[in-house]
């Protein structure tokens, strides 16, 4: 197997790493892939995501689904977990948050494609699922609605 160039990598094997106060200080970090010319998909999850609701300071919790095929490059485990942990305190609306997600994980990776699925649990009775993909499979337009 070829050596993996790690020197970007700034979190992993580090314990001490301590967890950004919001997205926009997150940094998604990447290492080569190691099968560029292969089609493969890579799946991420956590039932250990909250952000909060712009309006009621309330807490939201969901669990977060990503799978993708990756281009160039592949995302660290390790950050992504401290760029998911960052948004403890982010207040947005779920499907903002989602979007985020997505538009952050493309420019940090690149990828072929990828999927976010976001399950937010249930408030007043109501659960909420928001799903972002790339690329988008064509934006409607005004008369489409």
């Amino acid at each position: 197997m070829a050596k993996i160039k790690t020197s970007r990598l700034t979190l992993l094997g580090r314990s001490a790493a301590k967890l950004p106060a919001s997205p926009a200080e997150a940094r998604l970090e990447t290492f080569p892939n190691p099968a560029p010319r292969r089609n493969y998909r890579i799946h991420f999850e956590t039932d250990d995501f909250t952000s909060v609701c712009p309006i009621t300071g309330q807490p939201d919790f969901a669990r977060i689904d990503i799978d993708y095929v990756p281009e160039r490059l592949c995302v660290e485990s390790k950050s992504l977990k401290f760029y998911l942990a960052s948004y403890r305190n982010e207040r947005a609306f779920n499907e903002a948050v989602t979007n985020r997600i997505l538009d952050d994980f493309v420019k940090a990776c690149a990828p072929r494609e990828a999927n976010i699925t976001a399950q937010f649990s249930a408030r007043g009775g109501i659960a909420l699922t928001v799903r972002a993909e790339h690329p988008d499979k064509g934006k409607p337009g005004r008369n489409d609605r």
